[in-house]
């Protein structure tokens, strides 16, 4: 005779009492759809790895956040997919960071040439770069504006890139609601845009 599957609420319950055999037990259940849902959104196998990690350690220290409305696997692909957008915004910025030769202490001539694979010719013009990044921060203005579950749906349609389908699931919300949010964002931002 088989023992009844226990349910996400008791291995939550169990989990904040610092049960390890019930995390094990909720790790198991849903390991690989956080897997696969970080997956989608960081498109990098090992770094999908590393962040469903992060998820669950999350899981382990503030279970008792939990509170009970909704389904608990729409609660851990939210957790999940701040992550992710957490990472990606780290990346991004990252990737802004000017990149500087290191001077070799040991070389005397330190007026050596740039190598033309490292220029990148499309934003040599400082006004041009400039101005690129003046819209970049009046966008990020813009989106931080919005009302919360609007924003959520733009980070991970345009930051992350995901489908509108894996959007809704992660949100524990239908596509409609997710194309309705995205007519709204559009709306706005061009509005406002077109404003300032």
């Amino acid at each position: 005779m088989t023992a009844e599957p226990q349910s996400d609420e008791y291995l939550l319950s169990r989990i904040c009492t610092r049960d390890a055999e019930a995390f094990e037990t909720l790790l198991a259940r849903y390991q690989e759809s956080v897997r696969g849902h970080l997956l989608r959104m960081v498109r990098d196998p090992n770094t999908a790895e590393d962040l469903t990690q992060e998820v669950f350690v999350r899981v382990w220290t503030r279970a008792e956040q939990w509170n009970g409305h909704g389904p608990f696997r729409a609660w851990l692909l939210r957790i999940a997919t701040n992550t992710a957008l957490n990472y990606l915004r780290t990346v991004r910025r990252r990737r802004e960071c000017p990149l500087e030769l290191p001077t070799d202490p040991l070389d005397d001539d330190q007026s050596a040439p740039i190598p033309d694979w490292m220029i990148d010719r499309a934003n040599a013009d400082p006004e041009r770069a400039l101005e690129q990044g003046e819209r970049r921060r009046q966008l990020q203005h813009l989106v931080e504006e919005l009302p919360q579950e609007k924003r959520e749906v733009f980070r991970m349609v345009f930051d992350a890139e995901m489908e509108i389908k894996d959007v809704a699931e992660s949100l524990g919300v239908p596509p409609g609601t997710v194309r309705s949010r995205l007519h709204y964002i559009r709306k706005r931002l061009a509005r406002e845009w077109d404003e300032d």
